[in-house]
């Protein structure tokens, strides 16, 4: 019986296979305990008809060796392809996407040579959920999926992360002075774990001058941690400003299964040319080792890396005039880390792994409390036309609909409030909301609900969404229109 770790490896698309290869050879020669299940994945699979990029019996792979080595792929332009990463990610769980951004300056050029970070971002919600309607002629609607669970998943994992790697501070980002209820949520989640991590200083930025820092002065951030959108945005701004897309690996990491990969795509416009920076899914191979308990290769293989960039041998995409020594190609390249296993970076510092502490971290949700869950209203949304600047017009019609006391409280037009005293400047669109309560907020039924629909259709309007408005333990559930 072989004593070899089994991951599941896929060559990909572009320069996918070039990469893969130096990747592999460069992990065989320092001696790496691995066996490979090869699956086929992206482009060819899409045009075969299967239109998420890869087999079934390739997430049977998965299953078993829990472990997936990923090259980028190509996804075929036209629609009905699904996201390969987006499937994978959500299939199996990997809610947790690790980005470490460090500088190697001055070896790859950078304004920040001090960076040293790393950005977990929730990987399966938010806009993600990928749940968009068209609603109206002039309206689509995309929906934010914000849960308790998975934000506490994702803040308990950051700071587990950074108490086992030794990080000294984690902060979240959100927006959650305009998204009070989702990212508001998220914020909430982060100050009350924070409490369970003393010894781990921590503190919270609005994401727009959160995004501005990253982009200034990134070496002020250890541990950023923030959900799924965000995180896709900062993390391409931090690694590009400490000096290349192209150098970066990440993790994809769930409670059973994990993905690595480069950050970058399948650049095809290179593909063939042996040309191409292995470096990124390298350092995503290092960050598995890692995973599956093998700290001491992926400190060989991370420091014979760094090693090769000091020593001046860089692919064309990192090469300065005047301090690198030579313009490798890919099998160049990985040849160069492979000639270098064993040493250490002598001007920059060495990576150290912890060698007693190689388990995967298991991270553990808090019982929820139920609360009380009533409905007090309903928001109806409304496609109307007729006169978009006569906010007088649908506001009257629709006082007469009253079921058992369920009435007209205000109408808003893309979340701004426009009757009962709207302003005539407000531009609006044929998309309405309007919210229905009772006058003294009482509990209502959704035969209620029911009967106050057919009465506005009675009325000669299109309703084409509801959203009811609870209260949980007393406490609203819902947003404010603005001017409300």
């Amino acid at each position: 019986m072989s004593s070899k770790r089994k991951i599941t490896v896929a060559y990909g698309d572009g320069i996918g296979p070039e990469i893969m290869k130096a990747t592999l050879n460069i992990l065989e020669a320092a001696g790496a305990q691995l066996e490979y299940d090869v699956i086929e994945i992206g482009e060819q699979v899409y045009l075969k008809g299967i239109s998420s990029g890869m087999e079934p019996k390739s997430f049977d792979s998965l299953r078993e060796t829990k472990v997936f080595l990923k090259s980028p792929i190509t996804t075929p332009q036209g629609g009905g392809f699904k996201s390969l990463n987006v499937t994978t990610r959500k299939s199996f769980g990997l809610f947790a996407n690790v980005r470490p951004c460090r500088a190697f300056s001055p070896f790859v050029r950078t304004h920040f040579p001090k960076t040293d970070l790393v950005i977990i971002r929730e990987n399966e919600e938010d806009l993600y959920a990928g749940i968009e309607h068209r609603q109206t002629q002039e309206v689509y609607q995309t929906l934010k999926l914000i849960s308790e669970p998975g934000s506490e998943k994702i803040i308990r994992y950051a700071f587990e992360y950074a108490k086992k790697n030794g990080r000294k501070k984690v902060t979240c980002m959100t927006k959650d002075n305009i998204m009070k209820l989702g990212d508001g949520l998220f914020h909430k989640k982060f100050d009350e774990i924070a409490k369970e991590y003393p010894e781990i200083k921590n503190d919270h930025k609005i994401i727009d001058i959160g995004t501005a820092l990253v982009a200034d002065s990134p070496e002020i951030f250890d541990v950023i941690v923030t959900l799924n959108l965000y995180g896709d945005i900062i993390s391409d701004v931090a690694a590009q400003v400490t000096g290349s897309v192209g150098l970066g690996g990440s993790a994809n990491v769930g409670e059973e299964v994990a993905m690595f990969e480069a950050i970058h795509g399948s650049a095809p416009d290179i593909s063939g040319m042996g040309i191409a920076n292995p470096s990124g899914l390298l350092n995503g191979a290092i960050m598995m080792l890692v995973h599956i308990g093998m700290p001491e290769m992926a400190e060989k293989i991370a420091n014979a890396w760094m090693r090769t960039l000091e020593d001046g041998i860089h692919t064309g995409d990192i090469y300065q005039e005047g301090l690198s020594t030579k313009k490798a190609g890919t099998q160049e390249f990985a040849q160069a880390v492979i000639e270098r296993l064993g040493q250490k970076p002598i001007k920059m510092i060495p990576v150290e792994y912890d060698k007693e502490d190689t388990e995967p971290m298991v991270i553990k949700l808090k019982p929820q409390i139920k609360q009380k869950k009533e409905l007090i209203g309903v928001d109806v949304f409304i496609d109307w036309d007729e006169d978009k600047r006569d906010f007088n017009v649908i506001g009257e019609r629709l006082r007469k609909a009253n079921a058992n006391g369920l009435q007209l409280q205000l109408i808003t037009n893309r979340g701004v409030k426009v009757f009962p005293e709207g302003m005539r400047e407000t531009f609006c669109t044929d998309h309405w909301r309007c919210r229905f309560k009772t006058a003294d907020q009482g509990v209502i039924t959704h035969d209620t609900v029911l009967e106050l629909l057919k009465q506005i259709q009675g009325l000669g309007f299109d309703f084409i969404k509801t959203e009811h408005l609870y209260t949980f333990d007393g406490v609203r559930g819902y947003s404010l229109a603005q001017g409300e």
